[in-house]
């Protein structure tokens, strides 16, 4: 018979959080063995269960939630969004500008496809979620990668975003608080990027799911506070601050200019429309969650569980020779790097998923996050005190037999 393929347009497409190294683990659990998931933040089998009351309200409105609604949203909930979207500065936001979706990636779909040709070109950074990367290239366009460099705190470079900006640049992502770093940008660095999407006619694409994990005090400015004339869409969700990824929660605001984006709007409602519209019980979620007590500061605080598993994360790993990292000031996730003199790894894939079979932890190699380079690796800090020290004495155990086994090679 004639082999079946997959499509031609998935040849560029890479998703590693969820890929090979996680198949092996499954094969492993069916086995009978016990893993340590440290590669998705994934909050609820970690113990950090959504808030009580809004699960109340998911449960309460279930009899109302088994038609479609608007293809844009139930009204309760994109009031909340756009309450939401005052508190945080952001002008001349109605409730014909806010969309709900499966979560922020549906919306992220929805926005490329709209935007994309063949050939255009959308500024990503590196690292990035890798989510960005593909769905770019799913959408005919093709994604270039910016620096953000780990030197300076993984900052994104402005005269690199610069340099790369072509005739076929259509916009520019912005992953702040940043997902696989960990680091939250200032507002200068911002401002910078406003002014290069404003010279240079760029959408700019905010995602902002972690704007409310945040640790040390730091503060987040919404990337669309900061022009009324610079055509911005902002994605969040309910999935990391309130500990709800399973509830498909998420919206997406246009803010900024919209007058000379009537087209690309249509194109936009038009596959929202495809769409026929979010989940519904989800949906319910939102109006209770932003509007409710914010119980994501107290796992944030000073002694709260996530920021004190981050400072155990952070002094465990840099501990480690050879082993550094940019202390996270937000989000659930460190980017560390593996010193190339220390541990010469040519294929970093390969590498965790020998340190998988080795350890039973299971990591995402830093080029799962379009990083060039096989020496960086993302790391969640979600599990509870006791299995994260576990889980990073068997990382350690696991890199000083690799430095041992290649000391002589370096030296």
């Amino acid at each position: 018979m004639k082999t079946i393929q997959k499509s031609s347009k998935l040849a560029h497409v890479l998703y590693d959080i969820r890929g090979p190294i996680m198949d092996r683990a499954k094969q492993m659990e069916d086995e009978g063995q016990k893993i340590i998931k440290l590669n998705i933040g994934n909050l609820a089998p970690f113990g950090f269960d959504a808030p009580e009351e809004v699960q109340q309200d998911m449960i309460r409105n279930l009899p109302n939630s088994a038609g479609y609604s608007d293809s844009k949203g139930i009204f309760a909930a994109r009031k909340a969004v756009m309450h939401y979207t005052q508190q945080q500065g952001i002008k001349a936001v109605t409730l014909d500008d806010i969309y709900l979706g499966n979560g922020a990636s549906d919306l992220i779909a929805i926005a490329t496809n709209a935007l994309l040709d063949n050939g255009d070109e959308l500024l990503v950074p590196m690292p990035d979620y890798p989510l960005w990367t593909a769905v770019t290239s799913l959408s005919g366009g093709s994604p270039v990668h910016y620096l953000c460099d780990e030197s300076q705190g993984w900052i994104p470079d402005i005269d690199d975003i610069r340099s790369k900006i072509t005739p076929r640049t259509k916009g520019i992502v912005v992953i702040n608080p940043n997902n696989p770093t960990g680091v939250l940008y200032p507002d200068s660095v911002l401002q910078q990027i406003v002014e290069l999407a404003r010279e240079f006619n760029l959408v700019i694409f905010a995602d902002e799911v972690y704007d409310k994990v945040l640790y040390d005090g730091a503060k987040h400015t919404a990337l669309a506070s900061l022009s009324t004339d610079v055509l911005t869409l902002t994605f969040n969700s309910l999935s990391k601050s309130y500990r709800a990824c399973g509830y498909r929660a998420g919206w997406m605001i246009i803010s900024g200019d919209k007058s000379c984006a009537t087209d690309y709007i249509e194109g936009i409602n038009m596959l929202a429309n495809m769409r026929l519209c979010a989940n519904v019980p989800g949906q319910w979620a939102i109006q209770t969650a932003l509007g409710g007590y914010q119980s994501i500061n107290d796992l944030v605080c000073e002694g709260g569980r996530l920021r004190r598993q981050r400072d155990i994360a952070y002094e465990m790993l840099t501990a480690i020779p050879g082993v550094s990292c940019v202390k996270p000031q937000a989000a659930l996730y460190m980017f560390p790097r593996l010193d190339p003199e220390v541990y010469p790894i040519q294929d970093d894939r390969v590498f965790f998923l020998q340190m998988l079979e080795a350890t039973r932890v299971m990591l995402v190699q830093g080029t799962g996050f379009n990083w060039p380079r096989p020496d960086h690796f993302r790391m969640v800090f979600l599990p509870h005190e006791t299995d994260l020290r576990e889980a990073i004495n068997r990382i350690a155990t696991f890199l000083e037999s690799y430095r041992n086994k290649h000391a002589r090679s370096v030296a």
